[in-house]
């Protein structure tokens, strides 16, 4: 479990790295590479404490229900976190509809 929970903090390192080169270039790509940071993360978090998930629906629930709701964690995490997977939804998938040079910086501050 030490090495998921390892790989996990890399991977959210490694996002959140990506996510701050490629910003000024790139800030659709930057939001994904953000909401991932926090992904990846939020993953380690709950991993640490015996929880693993497979689908973002399910981390996203586990975040809200078993550390926010628990008082664990503040809410505004909870908030900031629903802000990044839409603001990545937009980015991947959102056609014509973008992320900003702004939003997508907000996305690395939250992340």
């Amino acid at each position: 479990m030490k090495d998921f929970i390892r790989s996990q903090w890399m991977k959210a390192a490694r996002s959140l790295a990506a996510a701050q080169a490629i910003l000024s270039t790139d800030p659709d790509s930057s939001a994904s590479r953000a909401y991932y940071a926090a992904f990846h993360g939020v993953t380690a978090v709950l991993a640490g404490r015996g929880m693993e998930f497979t689908k973002h629906t399910a981390v996203r629930a586990a975040l809200h229900r078993d550390l926010i709701q628990a008082g664990l964690l503040p809410a505004d995490l909870g908030r900031d976190y629903d802000f990044l997977l839409d603001l990545r939804e937009t980015a991947d998938y959102g056609g014509v509809a973008e992320a900003s040079l702004a939003s997508a910086t907000k996305a690395i501050e939250k992340a």
